[in-house]
């Protein structure tokens, strides 16, 4: 592994969600980089296996998992399997999330007017999101109860900002903010740590979004001060490791923007 690295977390095992590709890949790759058992978990077992032998290769540890975060089963067997493979599980990360419907999924929240929104667009927005995201939270408990452990959900610039056209995706990444304060209060007796990232990264997801909106790439350049676009390897992995290790042990229920300072213009 990279011996820029300190290995902060060596021993530790964690559970990435929509590891495949992305802001997913990128975390499961430092965490293996610190030296974390990683799983690498995602509805795509090509993805899934891609991610593993990069960090096998690496020297690193990897188990492979597909799981739709839609199923609280499923989550749940992600989660019994990690630890009958690892011994536990020390670090959680619901980075996955849904857009469109379970029949007609999509790669990014298209724009529908409020007054509109479709039932099963709502639904879906929010079984693979803030539902997701508990089913994620209560599984790893009993297991984090014990030893203490880190969690780390995913807001988004679209809720803070209340951006017109995607309010289901607006109101699931706002109620996993909330579900994140509130799971920090009654859960910090256990030395379970929770936090929300709120990144800017160019991803997949983020180019499919302004390909549907022609300029928005451009105009939205202009609320960073930073005037770039995030990194998913350079930025916001870093970020992640710090959520993640002992660096933090005195944070929780917080929301860090990686946004380059994007929020003071929400």
């Amino acid at each position: 592994m990279s011996s820029e690295r300190t290995g902060r977390l060596a021993g530790k095992t964690a559970i990435v969600t929509g590891a495949g590709r992305g802001i997913g890949r990128a975390i499961a790759l430092s965490y293996a980089e610190e030296g974390a058992n990683v799983v690498v978990a995602s509805r795509s077992r090509g993805t899934v296996e891609a991610v593993v032998a990069e960090i096998t290769a690496k020297g690193g540890t990897a188990l492979g998992i597909t799981c739709d975060v839609g199923s609280r089963e499923e989550i749940d067997a992600m989660v019994d399997q990690t630890v009958a493979h690892f011994g536990g599980v020390d670090i959680l990360v619901n980075n996955a999330q849904g857009f469109g419907t379970a029949d007609k999924p999509e790669g990014s929240p298209g724009y529908v007017p409020l007054e509109s929104f479709p039932d099963d667009i709502w639904d879906h927005t929010f079984q693979t999101g803030l539902k997701a995201t508990l089913y994620g939270m209560q599984a790893v408990f009993p297991h984090m109860k014990e030893h203490g452990g880190k969690i780390i959900n995913f807001g988004s610039g679209n809720g803070v900002g209340a951006m017109k056209g995607t309010a289901a995706y607006n109101a699931t990444k706002e109620g996993i903010r909330a579900l994140t304060r509130t799971a920090a209060n009654e859960w910090g007796r256990y030395s379970i740590y929770v936090n929300v990232l709120v990144p800017t990264i160019v991803t997949d997801s983020a180019n499919a979004f302004f390909e549907d909106r022609p300029g928005i790439k451009e105009k939205l350049i202009g609320t960073i001060p930073l005037r770039r676009w995030g990194d998913v390897d350079r930025d916001i992995g870093p970020v992640a490791v710090f959520l993640a290790c002992a660096d933090s042990d005195f944070v929780t229920g917080q929301t860090l923007h990686v946004d380059g300072g994007q929020i003071l213009h929400a």
